[in-house]
């Protein structure tokens, strides 16, 4: 049940979830600040800016950082010119050669998506969850979390990526001229847009970023050299 985000080569992140969490009274004020996190690890400081537009992931992400939850947390997958994902709170004890990534919180968060506003350019912040057939409604892990390396697109690389969204999402999923554009200068991973909800984003540290997602890794995409969150706080 790990393979992330799957779909030719899209992985599919398997997640054992059960119970809902109860987000009722959660609400989006876009007046507001948006919140930021500051992730320490052992390649560097990423900082993530949280959208209030999401305000059920941007609400229980800030939950998990201020109790402590990611600190330690390996960066168990990282997959190169894709993504980096971390999230499992057991892998702060993983040791060389476990299998890792499986463990999740026991509930899921109900899916934000706002595409067009939000698509997985590069550093954008993410979250995992399990895949349609058994979690049609796209409700999102409740910790683990991935950010947004992705490649600079091409005019070729970009009809293939709508291709496979016409066919994933029954084209419901247009690219639009400003994100094609987008992604052909910046980077991405298009192909997931739509699909997954993204909460946030990148807004210092890409190139810490890029760094773990070049480190070498295994056949189940975990790093050779464990890299891992070693403090997340909220800073803003």
């Amino acid at each position: 049940m790990k393979a992330f985000l799957s779909l030719l080569f899209m992985f599919l992140l398997h997640l054992p979830m059960s119970a809902q969490t109860d987000t009722s009274k959660v609400v989006a004020d876009t007046s507001q600040a948006r919140p930021r996190v500051e992730l320490i690890t052992t390649k560097g400081r990423i900082v993530v800016e949280l959208y209030n537009e999401t305000p059920h992931h941007r609400d229980n992400f800030l939950k998990l950082v201020r109790k402590g939850h990611y600190d330690g947390n390996l960066w168990h997958r990282v997959i190169s010119d894709f993504m980096i994902q971390t999230g499992d709170s057991t892998t702060r004890h993983a040791k060389e050669g476990d299998d890792v990534g499986s463990y999740d919180l026991g509930y899921r968060i109900p899916a934000e998506i706002h595409f067009p506003q939000f698509f997985h350019k590069r550093g954008a912040l993410a979250a995992a969850r399990e895949g349609d057939s058994v979690n049609p409604e796209r409700e999102s892990s409740a910790s683990q979390f991935y950010i947004v390396y992705g490649s600079v697109m091409t005019t070729n690389g970009l009809n293939r990526a709508q291709q496979r969204l016409d066919e994933n999402t029954e084209g419901k999923v247009q690219l639009t001229t400003d994100i094609r554009n987008y992604y052909m200068r910046h980077g991405g991973t298009p192909h997931l847009d739509g699909q997954y909800t993204v909460f946030g984003e990148v807004v210092e540290g890409m190139d810490v970023v890029r760094d773990i997602d070049y480190v070498p890794t295994n056949e189940f995409d975990r790093p050779m050299e464990d890299v891992r969150i070693i403090a997340a706080k909220v800073i803003e």
